[in-house]
């Protein structure tokens, strides 16, 4: 169907919390990616023994052409995509896709976004859990001044967008049913951004920071659960490869250092259940560490 019509189709399905019992509610796995995924066994190997609990759904370049086994979990999860290019609107625009698709499916209550080179860094029950046993949304909002932050807002987007509204954050997000409605309903905000972040804006950091300040942030926890390392200097991150994956980083990730955070008004000590970004030569490593490290 046209983009339009699925934006319409996942409007009208009813935004409900507690489900039918023959529902078991799944969290939606939301693979945004430029071709391939290099790291499916890995994944593979997550999900196994799951069924039923979640779904998947991948955007990839629709000139992508590469072939998934039939026994893959990821086999017929492509959605009809978009061509994008990395740094515009269109990477919200492919996000809002993977969101309309899978709010399709009643049972979906969790909508997790990931990328080609992103890991679970805990088997597959506990991060059910945790994204089932609290009522907030994952998504980090901070207001940053500067060349990376204010600078980067457009004055025509006034009056509706302000300045002081304007919100930096990570593009990766875990949000519940309620939120994922509004980001592909918002027809208001998402027409406004549409028209004026372009350049140097880079929606996928902005848009649902902006959004929710103003419509929802009494939702949501102000922070991600996917690991990210910015201290490289440049446009982008640290990346693990086969020396860099090791069990002592592993482990180091999946304690934040030791460091806490709160959740459900409580203080512990699981704060990311995802990490990024891992290259493909990482594959081999991660498929002998996960068993004692993640434990799945």
């Amino acid at each position: 169907m046209k983009e339009e019509e699925l934006i319409w189709r996942a409007s009208m399905v009813p935004n409900v919390r507690e489900l039918p019992f023959i529902f078991a509610p799944k969290v939606a796995f939301l693979f945004l990616t430029a071709g391939p995924l290099p790291l499916a066994p890995l994944w593979e190997l997550f999900f196994k023994g799951y069924e039923g609990l979640y779904t998947i759904y991948v955007h990839s370049n629709p000139l992508f052409n590469g072939t998934v086994p039939s026994n893959s979990v990821f086999y017929d999860r492509r959605i009809p995509s978009k061509v994008l290019q990395w740094g515009t609107f269109e990477v919200v625009e492919a996000e809002r896709l993977l969101l309309a698709n899978a709010l399709l499916d009643l049972s979906n209550q969790r909508f997790v976004l990931l990328s080609e080179s992103c890991i679970p860094l805990f088997n597959f029950s506990t991060i059910y859990n945790y994204l089932m046993g609290t009522s907030k949304s994952f998504l980090e909002v901070y207001d940053q001044p500067g060349p990376i932050g204010r600078d980067r807002y457009n004055p025509r987007m006034s009056p509706t967008i302000q300045l002081d509204q304007w919100r930096k954050g990570s593009q990766w997000f875990q949000i519940d049913r309620r939120l994922a409605h509004e980001v592909i309903t918002n027809q208001k905000y998402f027409s406004i951004f549409q028209r004026f972040c372009n350049g140097l804006c880079f929606g996928d950091e902005h848009y649902l920071p902006t959004l929710v300040t103003t419509k929802l942030w009494r939702r949501i926890s102000n922070r991600t659960l996917t690991w990210v390392n910015w201290s490289k200097i440049g446009p982008h991150p640290f990346t693990f490869g086969r020396i860099e994956t090791t069990r002592d980083n592993l482990e180091w990730l999946r304690s934040n250092g030791n460091k806490g955070c709160e959740y459900n008004g409580r203080r512990i000590h699981i704060c990311y259940l995802f990490a990024r970004k891992f290259m493909p030569n990482a594959l081999d490593r991660l498929m002998r560490l996960a068993p004692h490290v993640m434990q799945f």
